[in-house]
């Protein structure tokens, strides 16, 4: 059977990455083992305070930018925004809630935490968490506390994600995300990029172009349409 190999990015601070998260879900269970999504993260949010500074000041500010997200919110049909989110809690930098993820990522990996199906292991929920923390009950999720609390609903042990961060393996499972997302070109979140690269599928993509985008491409493996002179 064709398989296909998809690169995901995303940042957890991105509030069009939150409304399409429904799309990524139904992508892992409709394709199941035709498809192998690998996740990234890109920094869209590295330093919150100025990226609102330098282009939201003569908007508003954070009150401008959070009525902005709650704008997008209702562009969708139940797509819950606590209206503290960004007005009243503001998180320093997307790069603290994606570091605890690739410690997650990293202790799944080993095998510390049970296997899963793609759309529930332990790293997926994390960004998963993460989003509904801070868009539906307006925490700060760049804030350790918070990110003890959901590794404790996700069972998993903080102190093993301290560890990721105390050697270094999690920053540097992140700056290749970061890497990988230059090179790709990654404009922003979220963005697919299918067929090797030769395809990105970026922001308020509906779910009907991406199923076809990836139908085409299982079509074609194996096809001497898709082969490339060099």
């Amino acid at each position: 059977m064709p398989t296909a190999q998809i690169d995901h990015f995303s940042d957890v601070l991105c509030v069009w990455a939150y409304a399409s998260q429904s799309n990524f879900d139904r992508l892992t269970t409709e394709f199941g083992d035709r498809i192998t999504i690998n996740i990234h993260y890109c920094s869209v949010f590295p330093d919150t305070w100025t990226k609102i500074a330098s282009q939201w000041t003569e908007r508003g500010g954070f009150d401008g930018y959070a009525n902005h997200v709650q704008g997008i919110a209702g562009k969708f049909e139940n797509l819950p925004i606590h209206s503290d989110a960004w007005a009243k809690t503001r998180p320093r930098s997307s790069a603290s809630p994606h570091l605890f993820i690739k410690a997650v990522e990293l202790i799944e990996q080993e095998g510390l935490i049970s296997k899963a199906p793609v759309a529930e292991r332990p790293s997926i929920l994390a960004a998963r968490e993460l989003r509904s923390a801070f868009f539906t009950r307006a925490e700060d999720v760049s804030d350790w506390d918070v990110q003890r609390e959901i590794a404790g609903f996700l069972h998993v042990d903080f102190d093993n994600i301290l560890n990721k961060f105390k050697t270094g393996e999690a920053i540097a499972r992140l700056t290749m995300d970061y890497d990988l997302a230059q090179l790709h070109g990654i404009e922003g979140s979220p963005t697919y990029v299918i067929n090797e690269g030769r395809q990105k599928l970026f922001g308020n993509v509906s779910y009907g172009v991406i199923a076809a985008n990836v139908n085409e491409m299982l079509a074609s493996q194996g096809k001497d349409a898709a082969s490339l002179c060099g």
